[in-house]
């Protein structure tokens, strides 16, 4: 087994996934860790949904990095199809990697996308990983 295929071993486990949640995929593109991805998939047991899917999941993740646009419309997006109880995880590449996004704008940007940030996990070699849950409802 690969350095990189152990550490992502048990990715869904370490993000709280488990066999049957539906994840949605989003901000998918060709440098993405696919170790990870592969991962997620086998914990889960199904393919990640894609940003065209429209079914109601249990959690997304978003691969996001510095230069993709506005952090706080991709995080009120990733919302859109999120089941209550659910979680948005976002994988961002980690400090010294090219679109490297700094810890402080997604603590500004998570609080305005309705999110707050409960821990981060070493999922991946090459990304970060923060879970970002929905703020509870009085």
């Amino acid at each position: 087994m690969s350095e990189a295929a152990a550490a992502t071993e048990s990715a869904a486990a370490k993000m709280g996934f488990k066999e049957g949640d539906l994840i949605q995929e989003l901000g998918y593109d060709d440098d993405v860790d696919f170790d990870l991805r592969d991962a997620l998939e086998d914990g889960i047991g199904s393919e990640l949904l894609t940003e065209e899917d429209q079914d109601v999941v249990d959690g997304v993740i978003l691969w996001w990095r510095e230069g993709d646009g506005d952090l706080v419309d991709a995080l009120v997006d990733s919302l859109t199809q999120l089941d209550d109880g659910g979680v948005v995880w976002l994988l961002t590449p980690k400090n010294g990697r090219d679109g490297h996004v700094k810890p402080a704008e997604i603590l500004e940007a998570a609080p305005t996308a309705g999110l707050h940030m409960t821990t981060s996990e070493g999922v991946s070699a090459e990304w970060s990983a923060s879970r970002l849950a929905p703020r509870r409802k009085n």
